[in-house]
């Protein structure tokens, strides 16, 4: 299992568009996929659990991943945050 935090930089936070591309980009890989913030944890491959943290820029999110491919998903993930 992996775990890495990162800080949301997108002015608009985690809003829906940026989710839609979180969700599809975990759910390319087989590792189960966890997002947590502030004491709420959600499977990444879900766009009502994503949505549902509601993040706004500048927050801090923990991607967690466990499986096969856990490194990769989450350096992607980390990537695709950080680029906004």
């Amino acid at each position: 299992m992996l775990e890495k935090s990162v800080i949301i930089k997108n002015t608009e936070g985690l809003h829906a568009r940026l989710a839609a591309i979180f969700v599809q980009t975990a759910s390319k890989f087989t590792s189960s996929i966890w997002v947590a913030c502030e004491g709420k944890k959600v499977n990444a491959k879900s766009i009502m659990g994503i949505m549902s943290l509601a993040v706004s820029s500048g927050e801090s999110i923990r991607i967690i991943a466990d499986g096969e491919d856990e490194s990769q998903s989450i350096d992607e993930l980390v990537l695709l945050v950080e680029s906004k």
